[in-house]
């Protein structure tokens, strides 16, 4: 389990959903921009965020990127504790063994099955925390997905943008003028409602 798994995979669906992340004004989802060459047609005006910077400024996320390492890292160390006191028994078990340590085959088959059990244990405990851990990870994207829309839906009430459309690093968006880019304006503006919870 690498340490960034399962942050890296969040920032990724995350960077998913926020690629369809729409501004507030309920008709911007059924306005078109006009054909090419068209001179009939309204200019929409349209602005894009670069989520990768967001991500890096927006002191929610971070924090919960925090939170998220502090738990992986507690997994580990508790996972690795009882890894490491298991094999430990394991080699116990195999010294004695090989020493004719036990009384009786029966004491050495039930000696067996009793690490054998733990190791099982060990390996279901695993696969508990892992899920939690992802559980976590996907709720945690959704709360920040929630968070940058509701801004979002604010800020446009003054700002009358038709579309807000993110930048991820090699998506589909190939080139933005940089007048369009208000990626600081919400970095600011979610960082100026954000309020830490006491640690």
């Amino acid at each position: 389990m690498k340490k960034t798994s399962f942050i890296v995979k969040g920032l990724l669906a995350l960077a998913i959903v926020l690629g369809f992340t729409q501004c507030a004004n309920n008709n911007a989802a059924t306005q078109s921009a006009p054909a090419a060459g068209n001179g009939n047609g309204t200019n929409m005006k349209i602005a894009y965020v670069e989520i990768d910077s967001l991500l890096t400024k927006y002191n929610f996320w971070n924090d919960l990127n925090e939170q998220m390492i502090k738990k992986e890292e507690n997994i580990r160390t508790t996972l690795n504790e009882k890894g490491k006191k298991l094999e430990k028994e394991a080699q116990e078990f195999q010294r004695k063994y090989e020493n004719n340590g036990f009384v009786s085959p029966e004491r050495a088959q039930q000696e067996y099955q009793r690490i054998q059990k733990q190791q099982q244990d060990l390996q279901e405990l695993q696969q508990k925390l892992t899920e939690e851990l992802a559980v976590e990870n996907q709720k945690n994207s959704l709360q920040l997905r929630d968070s940058i829309n509701s801004f979002l839906k604010i800020y446009n009430e003054n700002k009358g943008y038709d579309l807000i459309i993110s930048n991820t690093g090699f998506d589909n968006l190939l080139y933005a003028n940089p007048a369009h880019n208000i990626t600081n304006e919400i970095v600011e503006g979610l960082n100026s409602r954000y309020t830490p919870s006491n640690k």
